[in-house]
């Protein structure tokens, strides 16, 4: 009766839904992409964009395991209500919580020695999921699991088979890659438990608030400060642990867990607001709901059921992350460790921005304006509560992870391309001061000179780089904002890659401070000590990081032709395999290009710079082909928070945003017959490929809305505008398509007036 009372209302759910969606998106999400290799997705149900991913951990194995979760493994320690997503670090995993059976175990055991500890086995065979459910049997005690969320609640249910001591820990000592620094619960009632983990880890200041609401009464419940037993209802320590027992099987047990950046009292509020009652069936149903709205954004037609299943894949990980950071009421916790009421925006953390500033954002500013204002309104308050914008933020702290301060380029393509809900001049005001400062090497890029090999000893020519793409864009929003001494300023600085290159040699490279070139240095290796200067690449990756100035770029290697052959190059110079210099990240290899880390992602669209589009086009495709599949290990390296992902969705589309700000995005090769993205203005951008299959990757010919396009880009604000974009294809290239120098795509960085789209429009 109750399965059939799950289908009736998910069938009403879905009838509901918007005229657009006539399907349901979520039945071709595969979670468990990128789960296996590399990937290090999270496995679990959660909403999107929601400020809970309960799901299962496993041993934590190192790098692998940063998720909590590899596909390969066949052990499962419990279900923590956060989860990372994708990340080269691990982190979170708090609030374990976990069902046995049998006697007392305080401890998840150890991995090689079965019922050492409360840790089981599992089989995927009795393991489902899909966005926002989770399922799975505990094969060493017979339970059946399930999970599903709202946006700040995470909603179990337990099936204990017959028997005696059933049992259910919450263990406050285990995380993933962290230790614990302070952690308190208490039993409120019969229902109710509350409390806290602090926790040094990646983040090394971290905290979350929780409160678990229980669906029958709690009668056995026992404290512990780790393995020691406490007297009474409350208890502070380092490790604590809570117990509850049933000395008979209960059946079913749901549990409803609260998470707040605040407080107990405020993770009870934030389960009386979004799960008021005991439907789990319901609460899955809306989670499903949720997903669908947001995966129906963009609709894709093809035959080919693979790729549909890749793609809304895709779609469902590129929004994980960002992750609410606030409760119900909108209270949140400053990157000061203040508490603030209601900003009059959702506050939002995991910023991957190292990562996500590529395409996952520029993705955002397409399908879902509104929440980039929340995002970007979130940074402004990290500036406002610091000084200073943030790097990589991680539930209220800032981990400065990689290189650069990427919040530059999120602001200022949001103010560029007009946002709704962000204040411009506030804006600019943390971009200015931040970029004006003299942390992490900015005090030597404020002055125009490039940053010591000798003095910053970790990463300053990647750490330049990224300066330079981060200012030119500061320099497109001064422009735009009538800011002449700020543009003219900027501008100038965005050329400090210059200061790099070494023509000797033909490649960016760390300078001393005595002006010498930095003498450690290989193109081809990528490893310490060789490649102090890069971070996680080589020279030859980061010759291309210059999306700002593709122009300026041509220039300095010697011309169009010298640029093209040096790209030509880069991607048939192969690495020997066994070459103990090159580092674990660079995975999916062609030549020197390695797409499983950002700095690449944009290198095979730079063709169509030099008049070469058809070039990209095959190598897009080829990407496309070889790299994502929809298997455990269809993603060729860290997800990254939505990183890989947007990459695909953009590419697959037909085109990418090499350079961020500039309003434009360079044209590759569509690997649909059909894409339709939903606009939020109440528009649609439709780009029809009929003509494209395996061997039809190269672009023929253009039409926008029923007239002959000659570029290779197509603007933002053409998009925005609505309308189709039909694409011819061919089995051959078209050499003469965006051959013309008016037709290719171009930086917007030199010019002195705002630089009009290929239909007409300033960006």
């Amino acid at each position: 009766m109750k399965k059939l009372f799950y289908s009736l209302l998910l069938l009403i759910v879905f009838g509901s839904c918007s005229a657009i969606r006539e399907d349901s998106y979520t039945d071709y999400v595969d979670p468990y992409i990128g789960s296996g290799g590399h990937g290090h997705v999270f496995v679990g149900a959660s909403v999107p964009y929601g400020g809970v991913q309960v799901g299962p951990s496993n041993f934590y194995k190192g790098w692998d395991w940063c998720s909590g979760y590899n596909y390969r493994d066949s052990m499962i320690i419990g279900f923590p209500q956060l989860h990372l997503s994708g990340t080269g670090i691990g982190d979170l995993g708090d609030v374990l919580i976990m069902p046995y059976m049998g006697d007392i175990k305080l401890d998840k055991g150890r991995e090689t020695e079965q019922y050492s500890g409360y840790a089981s086995r599992f089989s995927h065979a009795n393991e489902a999921v899909k966005p926002g459910y989770y399922r799975v049997k505990l094969d060493d005690y017979d339970i059946r699991v399930e999970l599903t969320a709202t946006e700040r609640v995470a909603f179990h249910k337990y099936t204990f088979p017959p028997g005696e001591n059933a049992r259910v820990i919450i263990d406050l000592k285990d995380g993933i890659n962290d230790r614990p620094v302070e952690t308190s619960m208490e039993w409120v009632d019969e229902h109710t438990l509350t409390g806290y983990r602090s926790s040094e880890g990646w983040a090394k200041k971290q905290q979350v608030f929780f409160a678990v609401r229980w669906s029958i009464p709690i009668r056995k419940f026992s404290l512990y400060e780790d393995l020691a037993p406490v007297p009474g209802k409350k208890v502070q320590g380092n490790a604590v642990k809570g117990l509850v027992s049933f000395d008979d099987s209960p059946g079913e047990v749901m549990l409803k867990v609260g998470i707040s950046p605040v407080s107990p009292e405020n993770a009870l509020m934030n389960i009386e607001a979004e799960i008021p009652g005991w439907d789990f069936e319901a609460t899955a149903a809306r989670a499903d709901e949720l997903w669908n709205r947001e995966l129906s954004k963009i609709v894709v037609e093809t035959e080919n059921e693979a790729d549909k299943r890749i793609f809304y894949t895709a779609m469902y990980h590129s929004m994980i992350h960002p992750s609410l950071f606030n409760d119900h009421n909108r209270e949140y916790r400053g990157a000061d460790w203040e508490v603030y009421k209601d900003p009059g925006f959702d506050s939002h953390t995991i910023f991957s921005l190292w990562d996500t500033y590529r395409a996952a954002h520029p993705l955002y500013t397409l399908i879902d304006r509104r929440r980039t204002a929340a995002f970007v309104n979130s940074m402004l308050s990290v500036f406002e509560q610091t000084g200073k914008l943030p790097i990589w933020h991680l539930r209220g702290y800032d981990t400065g992870t990689m290189v650069g301060i990427n919040s530059f380029q999120v602001i200022a393509e949001a103010c560029l391309k007009d946002c709704e809900g962000i204040d411009a001049e506030k804006a600019f005001e943390a971009l200015k001061a931040t970029a004006m400062s003299d942390i992490r090497g900015l005090d030597f890029d404020r002055d125009l000179k490039a940053i010591p090999s000798d003095v910053m000893k970790n990463r300053p020519v990647a750490t330049a780089l990224e300066y330079a793409i981060g200012t030119a864009s500061i320099a497109l929003a001064a422009k735009k904002m009538g800011k002449t001494a700020d543009y003219e300023y900027f501008r100038k600085r965005a050329e400090n890659y210059k200061l790099y290159y070494d023509g000797e040699a033909g490649f960016f490279r760390g300078k001393m401070a005595d002006g010498s070139w930095n003498p450690v240095f290989d193109p081809i290796k990528s490893k310490r000590p060789w490649a102090t200067d890069y971070a996680e690449g080589n020279a030859w990756q980061y010759l291309w990081l210059v999306p700002q100035d593709v122009e300026g770029l041509i220039g300095l290697l010697g011309g169009e032709t010298a640029f093209t052959d040096r790209l030509d190059h880069f991607f048939t110079l192969n690495t020997p395999a066994d070459d103990p210099d090159v580092l674990i990240d660079l995975t999916g290899c062609i030549g020197q290009y390695a797409h499983g880390n950002e700095p690449s992602h944009h290198i095979a669209y730079l063709y169509p710079y030099a008049g070469q589009q058809w070039k990209t086009a095959r190598l897009v495709h080829h990407i496309m082909r070889e790299f994502y599949h929809d298997r455990p290990d269809g993603i060729i390296g860290n997800e990254d928070c939505g990183q890989m992902s947007a990459w695909y969705i953009f590419s697959s589309l037909g085109f990418y945003p090499v350079y961020t700000a500039s309003g434009q995005y360079v044209l590759g090769s569509p690997l649909f017959d059909k894409a339709t993205i939903h606009l939020e203005n109440g528009k649609t951008f439709t780009i029809e490929a009929p003509d494209h299959s395996p061997e039809n990757i190269y672009i023929q010919s253009v039409e926008l809305n029923g007239k002959p396009y000659d570029f290779s880009y197509i603007s933002h604000a053409d998009i925005l505008r609505g309308g189709i974009l039909k694409i011819r294809m061919g089995n051959r290239p078209n050499y003469e398509f965006g051959s013309r120098s008016p037709s290719r795509p171009q930086s917007n960085l030199r010019n002195d007036s705002a630089e009009p789209s290929a239909g007409g429009s300033k960006i």
